[in-house]
């Protein structure tokens, strides 16, 4: 397993996993990676240009945040996690978005019977292909072209998988586009999910305007289960989603290419905060989280449910961090949440 503490408050909640992980028992062979802005400076580039025939040696990598305020937020994601998630083709972002208990829920009449999801997005494409360029800069003209891209494989492989896990959880599927305005490429999508539906009829799908599927997410979040999205959409989504469950520091992601040998790139869902960088402050929730979906891709179920059994008694009664209503620091919570592994 590849460790790449990051950016920011990376290495401080990437600690805390590791911790987490060491308390499990499992003879874990890890190495840390020292990619990302401090590799920059240092080499002019994000991570080495090897960096994917190295991240294919190992099972999996714990990556924890990208970004710093020293240079463009463009070069960073693209010079390292986006080069991760297309050179790898790493195609299904999975993002579980529950309401652990004891973490305080910004709808008040809300508890954790209602927010329990599960968003999938596609990764490699849409919106998010970096197709486009820019023509006669700095002129009066100067012309930004964007192009998304939408392919019929990459659409049926990132549904289908949707469709899988929603008829593992409680079957219900949501297509969330925007096809009444889009009038190809979400056209395309919608048609896909109506395919590959009827190799799932014990699934009930239904397609939903993103913009009144985030209304929806607000005011009855316990009437969604799984969503799958592109990737413009899931990442707005996704984001709307962790406020509900406390908070970016609480939400976890999986990167995934399933059905193949490609590691599995798992990161909190957070970026580098360098706003509270070094402070030790940040919540380790989000990192733990992505350790135990770690441990799950790779096999070791019994350890992830160890792993996760101890985040929610830790959410429960504390130590807690001060974005959810504790006043803890980042190596409290992770000792608290190790010590119930061991134990």
């Amino acid at each position: 397993m590849a460790l790449v503490p990051g950016d920011g408050v990376g290495p401080e909640v990437i600690a805390e996993a590791r911790r987490v992980l060491d308390a499990t028992d499992l003879t874990l062979e890890v190495e840390e990676l020292p990619w990302g802005s401090a590799h920059w400076h240092e080499h002019g580039r994000m991570m080495p240009e090897d960096a994917l025939a190295v991240v294919r040696s190992f099972d999996a990598v714990l990556l924890g945040a990208v970004g710093d305020p020293s240079l463009p937020d463009d070069e960073t994601l693209w010079g390292l996690l986006l080069e991760l998630r297309q050179g790898l083709d790493l195609w299904a972002n999975v993002r579980p978005a529950r309401l652990l208990p004891g973490i305080p829920c910004p709808l008040a009449a809300r508890g954790p019977d209602d927010v329990d999801m599960l968003f999938v997005r596609e990764n490699t494409e849409g919106e998010y292909a970096g197709v486009g360029g820019r023509a006669h800069r700095g002129l009066p003209l100067e012309v930004a072209v964007e192009a998304s891209v939408f392919t019929r494989c990459g659409c049926e492989r990132v549904v289908r998988y949707a469709f899988t896990r929603a008829r593992e959880r409680r079957g219900r599927l949501t297509s969330a586009t925007k096809s009444n305005a889009s009038r190809h490429a979400y056209t395309l999508w919608d048609e896909v999910v109506r395919e590959v539906a009827e190799e799932f009829p014990e699934v009930r799908v239904e397609h939903v305007l993103v913009d009144a599927l985030c209304a929806r997410m607000v005011r009855d979040p316990a009437s969604i289960d799984v969503v799958v999205a592109s990737n413009l959409f899931g990442d707005v989504l996704t984001d709307l989603a962790a406020a509900l469950q406390g908070g970016l520091g609480v939400a976890a992601s999986a990167n995934l290419a399933p059905g193949s040998d490609i590691p599995g790139v798992f990161e909190p869902v957070h970026g580098s905060a360098p706003d509270i960088a070094g402070q030790g402050v940040a919540n380790p929730f989000g990192a733990i989280w992505s350790a135990a979906l770690l441990l799950e891709h790779t096999g070791h179920d019994e350890e992830a449910g160890r792993v996760m059994a101890a985040l929610e008694a830790v959410a429960r009664a504390g130590p807690r961090t001060r974005d959810v209503g504790g006043s803890a620091g980042t190596r409290e919570v992770g000792e608290a949440v190790a010590a119930r592994v061991a134990a």
